[in-house]
């Protein structure tokens, strides 16, 4: 790749903090060696070596892989789910105005490039922690009160606003609001952990942080696919998503609105407490008519594999529905496609609760372009009637408006602040 001067001198300077990271950075990976060649035969240590080389091999390329930072739109969205994830809000301090938000986010913008690529932030104490990107991505976004407190108002996108009340909440402070979002994700816990440090730093310079949130998927285990996850109910959790560049342009991807937001999104995050012991009390036939699911493949109770259409006008053999009225499925689908959006959710375990029971749940992150029309009435009918609320309680709520990708020597947000 080649660089433009201004590039290389941004590579080898150091006039940011005035610190230069001395230890050099970790850039390739030693599998293990094959031995146990004897004569011309192969003995059976040779084939456990061959097979563990192998096994290593594959591992330092799943730990070096990279998903490029700069692009149209954000990293992080349209990624295949990574194994690990953390959300983080901030609220601004007082001190900061536009010039200090602007700042913020080329600092921000340049820690989160040089992550990606398995490159340490400047300054960085730790920077052997960087070397292995393992897909680590970083995603940016703003809240309502960055729009109000930088005197923005007039720039917020068209359907995008705080999230009415519903009936089923029960909000904590310590998981809601926010005029910061940074989230970070990555397929090593490790280098979620350090990225979230590193980025940390630089928003504590001009925001205080208010939450954070960390999660977990099920691991790809080499090659990432679109495959379905689960939640920590035993159900899969995503399979409408949009998975064409088409369906992602009809839902996520903003192209009304403030020209700065264009190739944005929105992403509303509900932290989503479960009641384990109530759950587990059920049996299968009771859990799959509460979801309209199967539990074995995510199948809808009127058909056979996962993303089958779920048939609503089905009826038994006693004239019933064969998926309830209260099931999940049907409360939140009604067919139209402007009531759709992307799921991107993480389970989080979090120890004990007093009780005895799992402090867990999930963390339901959705980007769509339009938070009024698409997530609100689909919102609203889970709250009026759906039996899953049984047994699950949104205790935090955030919303946040995501702008496109930075083009490089660029920055996230530099449309609305530049």
């Amino acid at each position: 790749m080649t660089h433009t001067p201004a590039e290389a001198q941004a590579e080898t300077e150091v006039t940011r903090r005035g610190f230069l990271a001395s230890a050099g950075v970790v850039s390739s990976y030693v599998a293990a060696g094959v031995a146990g060649f004897a004569g011309g035969a192969v003995t059976a240590s040779a084939v456990s070596a061959s097979s563990l080389c192998t096994q290593s091999q594959l591992r330092a390329q799943e730990q070096a892989a990279t998903i490029p930072f700069f692009g149209d739109y954000q990293a992080g969205i349209m990624t295949p789910l990574q194994a690990y994830g953390t959300y983080m809000a901030f609220n601004l301090k007082s001190s900061t105005g536009i010039d200090q938000a602007r700042s913020m986010m080329q600092l921000l913008t340049d820690d989160a490039a040089r992550l990606a690529v398995g490159k340490p932030t400047l300054p960085d104490g730790d920077p052997y922690l960087a070397t292995e990107p393992a897909r680590l991505t970083s995603t940016f976004g703003f809240g309502p009160g960055f729009f109000s407190k930088l005197g923005l108002a007039g720039k917020m996108p068209v359907g995008f606003g705080e999230l009415p009340a519903f009936s089923i909440d029960k909000l904590q402070p310590e998981y809601s609001g926010g005029d910061l979002v940074i989230h970070v994700g990555a397929d090593n816990p490790l280098t979620v952990a350090h990225a979230a440090r590193q980025l940390t730093r630089t928003a504590n310079t001009f925001a205080t942080p208010l939450w954070s949130q960390t999660g977990f998927n099920r691991p790809q285990y080499g090659e990432p696919t679109d495959q379905t996850g689960r939640n920590l109910f035993g159900q899969v959790d995503g399979t409408v998503n949009p998975r064409s560049a088409q369906e992602f342009d009809a839902q996520v991807w903003a192209s009304s609105g403030p020209r700065w937001f264009h190739d944005g999104t929105c992403l509303v995050i509900r932290r989503i407490q479960m009641d384990f012991a109530g759950w587990d009390k059920l049996d299968d036939t009771k859990k799959e008519a509460s979801m309209g699911r199967r539990l074995s493949n995510g199948a809808p109770l009127t058909g056979t594999s996962e993303f089958d259409k779920p048939d609503l006008e089905a009826k038994n053999a006693h004239g019933l529905s064969v998926i309830p009225a209260f099931a999940h499925v049907r409360r939140a689908n009604t067919g139209k496609d402007t009531e759709k959006f992307l799921r991107r959710p993480l389970n989080y375990e979090d120890g004990l609760l007093p009780s005895g029971e799992p402090n867990a749940g999930l963390i339901f992150a959705a980007y769509m372009a339009d938070i009024q029309k698409q997530f609100v009435p689909v919102q609203q009918r889970l709250a009026d009637l759906d039996l899953l609320n049984t047994w699950i309680t949104p205790i935090g709520s955030a919303v946040f408006a995501l702008p496109p990708g930075a083009r490089r020597g660029g920055y996230i947000g530099e449309g609305l602040l530049g």
